[in-house]
């Protein structure tokens, strides 16, 4: 499938002109055309906000879920069917806002899905107040004296809890950004992708500028097996360093559990044991 075959053309697309997430897309499209995957094994997951919106807008399963909650759903959707690639995307104020305790766990758990988090520092959908990225003196019309707390640091987080795969891109460079998604997607495990996007209406300090003069590539010399120097990279202010942090292979949450210790298929393969289910549901009286 190519990347129009992807991503539909057959529905009102409702951001705003010259958002981030119009190349989002097509980067989406893009990777899941380059990697051949198909479709009908691939799912979709978001929470709520404007970047949650992006599944709606492609040829594939998907699952719209609570505001925070894209998380739960997709790591049980992994494990339900170990064989789908499973793409959990929403936005910085989804994910680690409201999403920020199943952000923790899920690195934990190690799920074998991908996690884009399109991340322009402000919320967009709920009209500019400030996200947990947004930047120190960041003016909202809630944050009308400038946002004073630190900018909450996912990379540092993940690679601080172990996770397996953590890296972080531009929608700027689609190149290097379409290079990370299909690394993600390859790897076997949790893998988390800090999508830096502008939101055009709401944010005018972090603007397509704005970020293609402080995002600055991964030294030559950066070993992504490193965790120490990884997180040292990570904690970098000025320039925020683009491409993958940090990688690891771990055992993976879905090929743990004790359903898949004596059967590989998937759950929906199987025969419900009524008989058995019924004599539990009785011993449970």
């Amino acid at each position: 499938m190519s990347e129009h075959s992807w991503v539909r053309r057959d529905c009102d697309i409702a951001w705003c002109p010259g958002c981030g997430n119009y190349g989002i897309l097509k980067l989406v499209g893009e990777t899941l055309a380059e990697l051949a995957l198909d479709p009908q094994q691939t799912v979709l997951v978001s929470g709520i906000g404007q970047a949650a919106k992006l599944p709606q807008y492609c040829n594939v399963h998907f699952f719209n879920g609570l505001h925070g909650r894209a998380l739960p759903p997709a790591t049980a959707i992994k494990a339900s069917n170990p064989r789908l690639t499973v793409i959990a995307e929403s936005g910085d104020g989804d994910m680690y806002g409201e999403g920020g305790n199943h952000f923790l766990h899920c690195i934990r758990r190690n799920p074998d899905l991908t996690n884009i988090v399109h991340n322009n520092m402000v919320y967009g959908l709920t009209k500019g107040q400030a996200s947990p990225t947004s930047r120190r003196g960041f003016v909202t019309p809630l944050q009308v004296g400038g946002v004073t707390l630190e900018p909450f640091n996912p990379l540092a987080v993940a690679i601080a809890l172990g996770a397996s795969f953590v890296a972080r891109t531009y929608v700027g460079n689609a190149e290097h950004a379409r290079g990370i998604l299909q690394a993600a997607i390859r790897h076997r495990g949790y893998a988390l992708v800090d999508l830096l996007q502008p939101c055009v209406t709401f944010n005018k300090l972090n603007t397509y500028q704005w970020f293609a003069a402080q995002t600055a590539p991964l030294p030559d010399d950066h070993d992504p097996a490193d965790r120490v120097q990884a997180f040292a990279r990570a904690c970098e202010e000025e320039p925020l360093r683009l491409g993958i942090f940090y990688r690891q292979e771990k055992p993976v949450f879905e090929e743990q559990l004790a359903a898949y210790t004596d059967d590989a298929r998937p759950l929906y393969e199987r025969q419900v044991d009524l008989a058995r289910l019924a004599a539990t549901m009785e011993a449970m009286r």
